[in-house]
């Protein structure tokens, strides 16, 4: 036998022997809470009589049922945790006051015994749970491996024959406009000058000032006075 065997075994031996004791304890303390009713105004109905414990210690056996499935989940389920406290602190507090007040110390602890036992037995029995489920692989699906993918490659372009161009005759060459000579640039402020000098001699002589008056009264070069003289209105 290899150790992984022998430390299941040893669980498995374990969990049985304790849950034979929680079985046990849960017994002794339903049958004390039994016998409790049966002392506080149950003693006519013994149908009532042992249904009476159950509404204690079946809170118990609930949670610790949800506790177990909880466990087999990998989860912390603190419902059945509260249900289990509240049902064995309910239980061990009632077991312990039915004995009654000024009884021997002893009486006491063998009441508080069996549903205290109840309770630490199925703490140990989810620690073996627990110690089992994580022990067991965790079962994953197996990854497909991936099918080669094999890529065509296409084949290479052929050469494409291009015909040679046949020489175009030489185009006769443009002969470059020559540039025009430009004129004398007249000032602005010239030019009102001389056309109020022009407006003037209008109204004096009744006819259009020439450049020789105007070139005379302005004292300009002959160009200037013949460019002036061609923009007056």
């Amino acid at each position: 036998m290899t150790k992984p065997q022998a430390e299941r075994t040893a669980i498995l031996v374990a969990g049985a022997v304790i849950t034979i004791l929680t079985i046990g304890a849960f017994w002794l303390s339903y049958a004390h809470l039994a016998t409790v009713a049966q002392s506080h105004g149950m003693a006519n109905s013994p149908e009532r009589r042992w249904a009476w414990p159950g509404t204690i210690d079946l809170f118990i056996l609930a949670g610790e049922v949800l506790m177990f499935r909880a466990a087999l989940r990998r989860i912390t389920d603190w419902w059945a945790v509260g249900l289990t406290v509240a049902g064995s602190l309910g239980s061990i507090s009632l077991n312990v006051a039915g004995v009654g007040v000024g009884a021997p110390v002893l009486d006491y602890i063998v009441a508080a015994v069996p549903p205290s036992a109840a309770l630490l037995a199925f703490g140990a029995l989810m620690r073996q749970v627990h110690t089992l489920v994580l022990d067991q692989p965790q079962h994953t699906e197996p990854t497909p491996a991936a099918e080669p993918v094999t890529v065509e490659r296409e084949a290479a372009p052929q050469p494409v024959e291009v015909p040679a161009l046949e020489p175009q005759p030489e185009a006769a060459p443009v002969p470059e406009p020559k540039p025009m000579s430009a004129g004398p640039v007249v000032p602005p402020a010239l030019l009102d000058h001389a056309q109020r000098i022009a407006d003037t001699h209008r109204t004096t002589t009744g006819a259009p000032i020439d450049t020789e008056t105007l070139r005379a009264r302005l004292g300009l070069p002959p160009a200037l006075a013949e460019a002036i003289t061609a923009q007056l209105a």
